[in-house]
């Protein structure tokens, strides 16, 4: 029975890592990095398409992001995408490529950078403790089902217990790798 709780569970605590992880992707720091701009939603013949689907897009140099589109006819739309996603970059165009460039990291703008970075943190720690939170009142409904024994709820607590502590931990780590990247640039 036990089993089957946290078999559902970790798959559930993995993706909310995998999703801050690609949070953090789409926060800059101070040189270009494709997963910027890479699920901007462009609107593509009527349907919302993440740029990625739509065009090569590299990191040229620390302050340069190139955009290729695969269909020309598609460059109007993805301009038009770009601009406003209010992120803030310069925009230029020839016809062919678009040019991102990141203006230079203000140490406000680092800091502004950092609060959302623990606001995001805290907000995947939020989820990850309403996982557990249901998860322990399933445990407990089969403890009142006579299905498990006192015992197994007092091992199932310390295995919960166990999960959210080492899941907080990456959640943390993943935060602090961040916040080095913004501070050195």
């Amino acid at each position: 029975m036990l089993q089957k709780i946290f078999s559902v569970l970790k798959p559930k605590m993995n993706e909310v890592i995998e999703k801050y992880q690609e949070d953090l992707r789409t926060i800059r720091t101070g040189k270009a990095n494709p997963g910027l701009i890479d699920n901007i939603s462009v609107s593509y013949y009527g349907t919302q398409t993440p740029l990625k689907q739509m065009a090569n897009i590299s990191a040229v140099d620390a302050t340069l992001i190139t955009v290729q589109p695969w269909d020309t006819n598609a460059l109007g739309d993805i301009e038009n995408a770009l601009r406003n996603s209010n992120l803030g970059f310069g925009l230029t165009s020839d016809g062919r490529t678009i040019r991102l460039s990141l203006p230079p990291m203000t140490e406000e703008r680092r800091n502004e950078f950092i609060k959302l970075i623990h606001q995001k943190a805290e907000s995947a720690k939020i989820v990850l403790r309403n996982l557990r939170k249901e998860s322990w009142e399933e445990v407990q409904r089969l403890e009142k089902l006579a299905q498990i024994t006192e015992d197994d709820r007092y091992d199932a607590e310390k295995e919960l217990n166990k999960l959210i502590e080492d899941y907080n931990k990456k959640i943390i780590d993943l935060t602090d790798v961040k916040e080095k990247e913004l501070k050195s640039f």
